[in-house]
C-alpha cells in the first residue's frame, strides 16, 4: 500500500460526494502517489467537474492528478481499460449494493471488476475515518501452496501498512472447515484434530508475520460468515483479503469469498490477488 505510485479514483456520476476520493486523498497524502480521476460515463459530460475537483486537489497540497472521462463497454471494462493504459497500481471505488433481484439475475459490475481488474481493488463502504480503527487481514492458514501463501504475505503486509498509515490495530481472521467424516485425511474428521492442526499451523503464522495471541482469531465454520462476524465484533474500519479472482461457470455457481462477503461487510473492503492471477488477467486485459 505504503509502495502505491498510482491510484485509479473511480467517480460516480450520480453522486456529488465522493467517498472514494476522500480514501484516495489519505493514502496519496501519505505515499505522494498520483492521483488519476475517472469518470465514466457515456451519456453526459463531465469534463468540467473533473477539471473543477483536479483544480481543487492541486489547491490542496497534491500536485500529481490527472482526469479523465472514459466509457468501454461496460462499467468494469471502461475502469480495467483505464488502469490498464495509466499502469495504476491501485483502484479505488465506492461500492453500493445492487439491488437483491438485479444482483440474483445478474453478476454485480462490482464483482466483475474483482474478479477481473489485475490490480488491489479498494471497496470504499463508509464514510467512517480510518484513524485508530481496526484493521482485520482475512487469511486461510491451512492452505500452504505457494501462490495461497504469496497471497497471505501481501494480504499481511497491506493490512500492516493501512494499520500504520491509519494508527490503527491489526487483527487476522482465519477460517478451518468443520468435521467431515467422509474426509480422506483423518485429521479432516475430527474436531479436536482439526483444531489441533491448525493451532500448530497458526503458531508458525504467528511468528513469521509477528500476530500475537490476542490480534489472531481462529475459528470453525465458512470463511463468507466468519469474517463479517469478526469485522462487526472488532467494529474493523478496513478488511483485507485475497481473491483467486474465479470466472466462468464455476465462478456464477460458487462465487468468491471476497465478492459473498462484500455486501455483508460494514467496512471498507480492500482486495488482493495472487501474483500468477495478476499477470493472467493482465494479459487478458491487453488482448
Amino acid at each position: 500500500m505504503l509502495e502505491v505510485r498510482s491510484i485509479l479514483v473511480v467517480l460516480d456520476p450520480e453522486h456529488a460526494h465522493s467517498r472514494a476520493l476522500t480514501r484516495a486523498k489519505l493514502i496519496a497524502g501519505v505515499t505522494g502517489a498520483r492521483l488519476h480521476l475517472l469518470m465514466c460515463d457515456k451519456r453526459q459530460d463531465h469534463s468540467a467537474l473533473l477539471s473543477l475537483l483536479a483544480s481543487q486537489l492541486h489547491d490542496d497540497g497534491y500536485d500529481n492528478v490527472t482526469h479523465e472521462q472514459a466509457w468501454h463497454d461496460s462499467l468494469h471494462e471502461s475502469i480495467i481499460d483505464v488502469q490498464q493504459a495509466e499502469g495504476c497500481e491501485l483502484v479505488i471505488k465506492e461500492h453500493r449494493p445492487d439491488n437483491p433481484l438485479k444482483r440474483a439475475l445478474l453478476t454485480p459490475s462490482d464483482w466483475k471488476l474483482l474478479r477481473q481488474c489485475p490490480c488491489a481493488v479498494l471497496m470504499v463502504k463508509t464514510e467512517r475515518p480510518w484513524t485508530g480503527g481496526v484493521i482485520l487481514a482475512a487469511v486461510d492458514v491451512g492452505n500452504h501452496d505457494e501462490a495461497h501463501r504469496l497471497l497471505h504475505t501481501s494480504i499481511i503486509d497491506h493490512g500492516y501498512a493501512i494499520t500504520s498509515l491509519a494508527k490503527g490495530e491489526l487483527h487476522v481472521i482465519s477460517a478451518h472447515p468443520s468435521p467431515m467424516l467422509s474426509a480422506a485425511d483423518p485429521v479432516y474428521q475430527l474436531k479436536d484434530t482439526i483444531e489441533r492442526k491448525y493451532r500448530e499451523e497458526c503458531a508458525a503464522f504467528q511468528a513469521e508475520f509477528d500476530i500475537s495471541d490476542e490480534h489472531l482469531h481462529v475459528a470453525e465454520g465458512p470463511a463468507d460468515v466468519l469474517i463479517p462476524y469478526t469485522a462487526s465484533k472488532y467494529d474493523a474500519v478496513v478488511t483485507v483479503i485475497g481473491t483467486v479472482a474465479r470466472t466462468g461457470i464455476s465462478g456464477a455457481l460458487i462465487g468468491n469469498t471476497a465478492e459473498v462477503v462484500l455486501d455483508a461487510l460494514e467496512c471498507d473492503v480492500l482486495v488482493l490477488k495472487t501474483e500468477e492471477v495478476k499477470v493472467h488477467l493482465t494479459e487478458l486485459a491487453r488482448s
